[in-house]
This record gives structure tokens, C-alpha cells and sequence, in this order.
């Protein structure tokens, strides 16, 4: 269970196994809104938004009902303040926000629009929303955020460090520009992908490239896929293999201007000789 001072929400955080037990707090009999986490069958990070009048209730159907989440996390209010507009309101507005970032794919089909709510209800329910998406990266949910200012956020979280290096790749065809991030790798819009990928490609590395086309995030330009816009993957390899369309070390691949590679960097941040 997460509070935070001078909040009126709660936030329950509860893995599948454990969902009998946590049935029983009183939070989850109330008006709410919550969010399924697990990975798609070719392991990547994929989320379900919803809302319910009874949580528990909703939760159950999805024991039954849903087989990729490991974890749920419900917000509900603690002075009884969300009721059916504000929950159907925050369901809407989490939606658009993890369809705007495009990070991670989406269980849900529907798209509802938010409620029409009176001003100061949309200005509460929106502070609500805020402090939300706070407590979500704490969890290691970053389906709501654009990956554009994961980089920003990054340097900005530790101010003993400048704003990560601009680091480049140029090889194999792939060619882009990228950062580290807390979590992983951003590559930059515009970046341009090999279109062929070579015969001893995994299946995840594939999976992950065509998962990419079919969201939009890659699309063709003349012989090769362009990055229709920052995208933040797992790790460097992970964003160099995308790029070369096969295996990649990304702490080689990735160089700064001076051709300095990502694995010196970081040897020099950490002071490896």
C-alpha cells in the first residue's frame, strides 16, 4: 500500500498470486481505478487500464478473465472522494496518456473519452492524475510516460551528473542517435533502422522490430525504417540490435562524438581504469 502526505488517494500494489488475500482491504470495496501489469506472449511490457464501482469485484473477473498481468496496482480515495466520473475520467485520461507515449502495448481495445466533469471536479481529478503518475515510475511503470523527457528526467534525478551524452550509431545500415535513461536506452526520432535483418537475428530481437512496424513506431522510408519518434527500449544492445537488424553490443555500438564508445563511459563514471 502506498500514501503520501497531503494526498487523498492510496495507491494497492498486489501481485496475482497474492489477489485472494489483498481482496479483503477495504480499499479494493471501493470506487476506483487500476492498472494490470505483465509482459505479452514475446515478453514485452504490456498493461490493461480500468475502472470499477467495486474493485475487488472487477479484479476477480480479471483472475478469470485475463492471463498476461502479474500485478496490479488500484487507486481508490480515502475520504470517499472519486466516485464514477472521476474513476471513468482517470480510466480515460490514463488511456490517452499510454496511447501518446507508445511505449508499451495496450490490452485494451476501447477508447473512451473522458466524462464531462465541472471545473473543479476535471482540476481535482487531474491533481489526482498527478500524483499518479508520480508514484507509477516508483513502481517501474513507464507506459505513461514519452520517452522524449526520460533523458531529462534522468539528469535532472541526479544533479551530481550533467544531462546524458548525445551517443550515435553508424553501422551494419542502422544509423540514429540516442541516450541513456534510467531504465534503458531513448533512440531519438528520425533514426533509421536496416530494413533487412540478417539470417542469425533471434526471434525476440525480430518480434520486437515488427512490433515496432506494427505500432507505428517504425514505418519504411525508401530502404530503410525511420523512427517516427523517441522510443525507449530495455537496454543499448537491445536498441543497436534493433537498428542492424541482428544481435549488437550496444555499449560498443553506441559512441559518443569523440568516438568514444558507451562501455568507456561508463567505465570512467564508475572509476574503472
Amino acid at each position: 500500500m502506498i500514501d503520501k502526505s497531503n494526498w487523498t488517494g492510496r495507491a494497492v500494489v498486489v501481485s496475482r498470486s497474492e489477489i485472494e488475500r489483498a481482496l479483503a482491504r477495504p480499499e479494493l470495496g471501493q470506487p476506483g481505478v487500476y492498472v494490470l501489469v505483465g509482459t505479452a506472449e514475446d515478453g514485452a511490457p504490456m498493461l490493461y487500464v480500468g475502472e470499477a464501482d467495486t474493485l475487488g469485484e472487477r479484479l476477480k473477473q480479471h483472475v478469470a478473465g485475463k492471463e498476461f498481468w502479474t500485478r496490479v496496482v488500484a487507486f481508490t480515495s480515502t475520504n470517499e472522494g472519486l466516485n464514477k466520473a472521476h474513476v471513468r475520467y482517470l480510466e480515460a485520461r490514463l488511456l490517452q496518456l499510454a496511447r501518446q507515449a507508445n511505449q508499451w502495448l495496450l490490452e485494451n481495445g476501447n477508447k473512451p473519452t473522458p466524462p464531462p466533469l465541472s471545473e473543479p471536479d476535471r482540476a481535482d481529478a487531474e491533481w489526482f492524475l498527478d500524483e499518479m503518475r508520480l508514484i507509477f515510475p516508483l513502481l517501474g511503470i513507464d507506459a505513461f510516460a514519452a520517452a522524449s523527457g526520460q533523458a531529462r528526467a534522468h539528469a535532472a534525478a541526479d544533479t551530481s551528473r550533467d544531462e546524458p551524452p548525445m551517443l550515435y550509431l553508424a553501422e551494419r545500415g542502422g544509423e540514429g542517435r540516442g541516450r541513456e535513461v534510467a531504465d534503458g536506452f531513448v533512440v531519438l526520432e528520425g533514426a533509421l533502422a536496416r530494413a533487412a535483418e540478417v539470417d542469425s537475428i533471434h526471434d525476440h530481437m525480430r518480434d520486437m522490430r515488427q512490433q515496432l512496424v506494427d505500432r507505428g513506431v517504425l514505418v519504411t522510408d525508401e530502404h530503410a525504417l525511420r523512427f517516427t519518434q523517441d522510443f525507449r527500449f530495455s537496454s543499448p544492445s537491445l536498441a543497436a540490435g534493433v537498428l542492424v537488424g541482428g544481435s549488437a553490443n550496444g555499449r560498443i555500438c553506441w559512441k559518443d562524438r569523440a568516438g568514444r564508445t558507451l562501455k568507456s563511459l561508463q567505465d570512467a563514471r564508475a572509476g574503472v581504469a
